[in-house]
């Protein structure tokens, strides 16, 4: 069985690709360059963009089960692997999705990220959503004042997170595409601990054998800095993030190792992968 990975040159998609690597499975990674996708010569590599459906089709033949990472067009992408054959599909969505928190009720991120699910399971192919919460992978916004020896500036130095490592998401993603029983599931995903913006910094900077450095701002200050780098919607929902985690911090919950059998990675293990992107 050969299983189809899109997204698969992004953050958790490469991980979703190492890990059906790892189990032995025959990997179909999509990509919109595959000249430059650098997976292993095993992993059949196709050209492939969910932003022009047409170019899937041939990506979907023979394909029984898939990784959907989400667009705006998973209908197209669901109708497709529907004419296709394919029987599963394992969809990357949001803890949005579930509206966990006040912030989210009518949100862009849950209408979004719900829609994308609904796609698929409107479609009839067994469907299962795998819900991150934080990614500890939104830390990567520090990169440049941390590799400067700069301040880390932003608000709510008391935000408390649980942020979840791309190899667990990933892992749970193919837990559930090896493995019979996930169909149906909403997997809310979370780091083992919760942990403020302040002591991720420190996180960081303990990976990197250095002091780093945390400088609170006003919202309205880090509102400024954030919109230099960032578009505004993404902005005003890291700030509502922020500003909630503050008095309600991001549940800690058991699902990753639930799902495979092993203790979701700690907010340190993911800076010590990372130290090369901090230099």
């Amino acid at each position: 069985m050969t299983f189809l990975v899109t997204g698969a040159t992004g953050s958790v998609g490469r991980h979703v690709v190492a890990r059906l690597r790892d189990a032995g499975a025959q990997v179909r990674a999509v990509t919109r360059n595959p000249g430059t996708a650098g997976f292993p010569a095993d992993v059949e590599v196709v050209a492939g963009d969910l932003d022009r459906p047409e170019t899937l089709e041939p990506a979907l033949a023979g394909i029984e089960r898939a990784y959907l990472f989400p667009h705006d067009d998973a209908t197209a992408f669901a109708e497709l692997a529907k004419k296709a054959g394919v029987r599963r599909i394992v969809v990357l969505s949001s803890a949005s999705a579930g509206i966990e928190y006040k912030r989210e009720h009518n949100s862009d991120s849950h209408a979004w990220h719900l829609a994308v699910e609904r796609a698929v399971e409107d479609s009839g192919i067994a469907c299962t959503a795998i819900r991150p919460g934080s990614f500890a992978s939104n830390s990567l916004l520090w990169a440049d004042a941390i590799r400067s020896g700069s301040a880390v500036r932003s608000p709510y130095a008391s935000a408390a997170q649980a942020p979840v490592h791309e190899a667990d998401i990933a892992a749970v993603a193919a837990t559930a595409l090896l493995e019979d029983g996930h169909t149906g599931a909403k997997y809310t995903l979370s780091g083992p601990a919760s942990i403020t913006l302040a002591e991720q910094v420190r996180t960081i900077g303990e990976a990197l054998g250095r002091q780093t450095s945390f400088e609170e701002l006003t919202p309205e200050q880090g509102r400024a800095e954030l919109l230099q780098n960032l578009p505004e919607d993404v902005v005003d929902m890291l700030l509502g993030y922020w500003a909630e985690a503050v008095d309600q911090p991001e549940p800690v919950l058991p699902t990753v190792e639930q799902v495979t059998g092993r203790p979701a990675r700690t907010f340190a293990q993911w800076a010590a992968d990372h130290v090369a992107d901090f230099r």
